[in-house]
């Protein structure tokens, strides 16, 4: 086990989710005060998406992410910011007509998705590291070898460290060729993202696999979604990793029980101590993982 386990918290995703649980955070002031509430439990980091007010759905909008992490900065509260740069990736293709993209498309370049970290320098942003067949029907995630290497090129050039979004061996063999080429600066983070059909899936023993094929000096964490998010907390922690929960990836704290973020990081905390571990802190996490900033969002 790490010295110092690092909580992250993803507070709300992109997910068709709002629906289905009154406690997923939509409007920038819900995000934050969730980030905050997050925080205080003993979350060292915060995973931000943000959502379109009027919809609930998954947005890009550079305002937003303005405001919320505004937010967080005012309020006074201590936490490592994590902004996703993977929205952008989604094509939804007709069946009968395949070059013809279908309504829920949303993609764009490399550089089109970092509007966002380009003016708010949050410590950290997401890199997801390979195209991925999402779920069932037509929708696929798209992040080529080219829109991968352009976007390293330039969250390094920003200075932001990118969080290695994997969801299967072959994305996390490209990651570790790009920490090769210098596109990655050390130490390389990872996220062992497990369950999303169709990557990984939730099993430990291929965690454990996946951890062996890690490059020399990476940090990294794991996580599950649903029923599998927080046993996975101690499968991560148990394996030298650091952990990640919230509701972009489960909406229960146990069965018919609806969580909130905070519960969510609490049980994480709860968790990480009964096995034995110690909660880093967001200097300890800054520490660890080599931030360049020391208040979440160097340029807002």
């Amino acid at each position: 086990m790490q010295e110092k386990v690092i909580i992250t918290c993803a507070l709300t995703g992109a997910g068709d989710t709002t629906g289905k649980s009154e406690h997923v955070p939509v409007t920038p002031e819900q995000i934050a005060a969730d980030a905050v509430a997050a925080a205080n439990a003993g979350a060292a980091v915060v995973h931000i998406h943000v959502r379109n007010i009027e919809t609930g759905q998954g947005s890009r909008d550079v305002a937003l992410y303005r405001e919320v992490t505004r937010l967080i900065r005012e309020s006074g509260v201590d936490v490592v910011v994590n902004l996703t740069a993977g929205m952008g990736g989604d094509l939804v293709i007709d069946q009968e007509d395949p070059l013809k993209p279908v309504d829920g498309t949303d993609l764009v370049n490399a550089h089109d998705r970092l509007p966002h970290v380009e003016e708010l320098l949050p410590d950290i942003c997401t890199l997801d590291c390979g195209s991925l067949n999402f779920g069932e029907g037509s929708q696929l995630y798209i992040s080529t070898p080219d829109m991968l290497r352009t976007g390293s090129k330039r969250i390094q050039e920003l200075g932001v460290k990118p969080e290695l979004e994997i969801f299967d061996t072959g994305q996390l063999w490209f990651a570790t060729k790009m920490i090769e080429e210098g596109l990655i600066d050390a130490p390389p983070l990872f996220q062992l993202c497990m369950g999303i059909p169709y990557g990984a899936p939730a099993n430990p023993e291929l965690l454990q696999t996946m951890v062996t094929m890690l490059p020399e000096g990476a940090q990294w964490a794991s996580f599950s979604i649903g029923r599998n998010q927080l046993p996975w907390v101690a499968h991560s922690a148990l394996l030298g990793g650091h952990v990640r929960v919230g509701l972009e990836d489960n909406l229960y704290l146990a069965k018919g029980v609806k969580a909130t973020n905070a519960a969510l990081t609490e049980r994480a905390v709860s968790i990480v101590e009964g096995l034995g571990g110690t909660i880093a802190s967001p200097d300890d996490a800054r520490r660890i993982l080599n931030l360049k900033g020391g208040s979440g969002v160097r340029g807002a």
